[in-house]
């Protein structure tokens, strides 16, 4: 459904974003963040699904900076190698990468303006840190890692945001989610769920992690959550 576009950096340079624009008329948009594994098939099948929802959805290569175009599977030499760019990752830089694709987004003719970050994994907590750093209008995160790090960020989350954790989750320990329930307490435009039974990457089709009824759930959830986010 969708293509690569080039994204000009904003410290020069560009990267490339896989763009499944929607057939409606000019709807939001959604920055898709990766997980550890690149712009991958799975990526590339939940940026179709959004947009099939009728959403404008871009999702940019992060890794650009350590190499452009990785796609990794999930074998254990795979595992490997995306643990390694991981590591390598700057977190900074790639929010700032995400603020140039979410204005990038912003100015297809298929986009309103507004916009939400969605992420899986290494993603999730992008896009709770792109809720804290960015200028956009909504937030998801599936499963994100090491948020309970950044709660000192907390307080600059200025728009709706919706977090979903697995209770079975060995990459993010479900007594870190405590913690992160408690830095926004009172805050009625933050959702937060917890989903019996699944573990890390529920969402994810093609991994054998990945649980049917659970993710239903969740994709349900996250429409709701989007349509009413993102109303004018």
């Amino acid at each position: 459904m969708g293509d690569y576009i080039d994204i000009a950096a904003a410290d020069g340079g560009s990267f490339k974003g896989y763009l499944a624009s929607s057939d409606a008329p000019p709807r939001p948009g959604i920055v898709l963040i990766q997980e550890i594994f690149g712009v991958n098939e799975a990526m590339r099948r939940a940026a179709d699904t959004f947009s099939g929802a009728g959403y404008n959805v871009l999702v940019p290569d992060l890794f650009w900076r350590m190499e452009p175009g990785i796609e990794l599977g999930y074998n254990e030499a795979d595992f490997a190698k995306a643990r390694d760019y991981m590591g390598r990752f700057d977190v900074d830089q790639g929010i700032k990468d995400i603020g140039t694709a979410a204005e990038t987004l912003r100015g297809q003719e298929s986009c309103d303006g507004k916009i939400a970050a969605l992420g899986f994994c290494l993603g999730g907590r992008l896009a709770y840190l792109s809720a804290a750093r960015l200028d956009i209008d909504a937030a998801v995160s599936f499963y994100g890692v090491r948020i309970h790090e950044h709660l000192d960020e907390a307080g600059n989350v200025s728009c709706p945001m919706l977090l979903h954790f697995a209770e079975l989750d060995q990459s993010v320990p479900i007594e870190t989610v405590g913690p992160i329930r408690d830095a926004f307490t009172g805050r009625r435009d933050v959702e937060i769920h917890i989903y019996p039974g699944a573990g890390h990457g529920f969402f994810n089709r093609p991994r054998d992690v990945f649980n049917e009824e659970q993710a239903a759930i969740a994709y349900d959830r996250t429409l709701k959550f989007l349509e009413s986010a993102l109303a004018e």
